[in-house]
């Protein structure tokens, strides 16, 4: 517990600077955890062995983590991020056949959805600071985020009795779900109260229901990669906490959500 608390106290005097400063420093910082969080994934695997398809993999992760704007040097040239992946799926593909199937269909499958999951969810991250009023979405949604992760774990200490999935993550209960949930709704709406974001309460408390459960989909997904792998955490890199993915996994799923229903514009 030491360890753990000691650590958080590093990450968050390290990070949120880069957060509240933005720039380059920030998005430097946002490559490095997204090539970082690849790389963890592709050790579950083991798919790390091949590197010139670990190396077709961290070109995607960077080109989706690019800003598609017209200081961006693929605007230049008129290439979409579309084409980038399809360029990459064929690589992968075709190095399936260069080293007779020894780096499978499935592997290229893998590594192709890692660059993805990762990406997206890292590029929409800087999106979401680089909006009108960024500072205060991020915030917000870090609030939901916690909030969520507090309010699931004392909700499911003193009430759980149902599991929520069990061959997934053995100590989440469906009580504390839902009360991760109302304690996020709760300190979303204190936060807007004070803060003042622009949308109605009804709007705030909705999509933060919303975002606590895909949050929650976020930390599941990251669950099933490990107990699938037969891995305890994805990675070291933060002693007490895991890895990368282990810290960002909801981040992952609820900054794209935030995008997709246009609450983040």
């Amino acid at each position: 517990m030491k360890q753990r608390t000691i650590t958080a106290i590093v990450a968050i005097l390290l990070f949120f600077p880069f957060v509240f400063y933005s720039g380059w420093p920030f998005y430097l910082l946002i490559y490095i955890l997204a090539t970082i969080g690849v790389l963890e994934l592709l050790r579950m695997r083991k798919t790390t062995i091949y590197p010139i398809p670990t190396m077709f993999t961290l070109i995607l992760l960077w080109a989706l983590l690019f800003p598609y704007t017209e200081e961006n040097p693929f605007f230049e040239f008129d290439i979409t991020k579309s084409e980038i992946i399809l360029m990459v799926v064929l690589l992968l593909l075709a190095y399936t056949v260069l080293v007779k199937n020894k780096f499978t269909f499935d592997d290229a499958g893998f590594l192709l959805l890692s660059g993805l999951y990762v990406g997206l969810g890292f590029y929409y991250f800087m999106e979401t600071r680089d909006a009108d009023q960024g500072l205060k979405y991020v915030f917000y949604a870090i609030v939901v985020i916690l909030s969520t992760d507090t309010g699931a774990y004392i909700f499911g200490r003193l009430l759980g009795k149902r599991k929520l999935w069990p061959e997934i993550s053995p100590n989440k209960t469906i009580e504390g779900a839902i009360g991760g949930m109302l304690l996020a709704a709760i300190v979303a709406i204190t936060y807007h109260t004070f803060v003042d974001l622009p949308h109605s309460y009804v709007v705030i408390l909705i999509v933060t229901v919303l975002a606590s459960a895909v949050g929650q989909i976020g930390d599941l997904v990251e669950s099933a990669f490990k107990r699938h792998y037969e891995v305890k955490d994805s990675g070291t890199i933060l002693p007490g906490h895991g890895g990368i993915l282990d810290r960002f996994d909801s981040w992952i799923f609820i900054f794209p959500f935030l995008h997709f229903i246009h609450f983040v514009s």
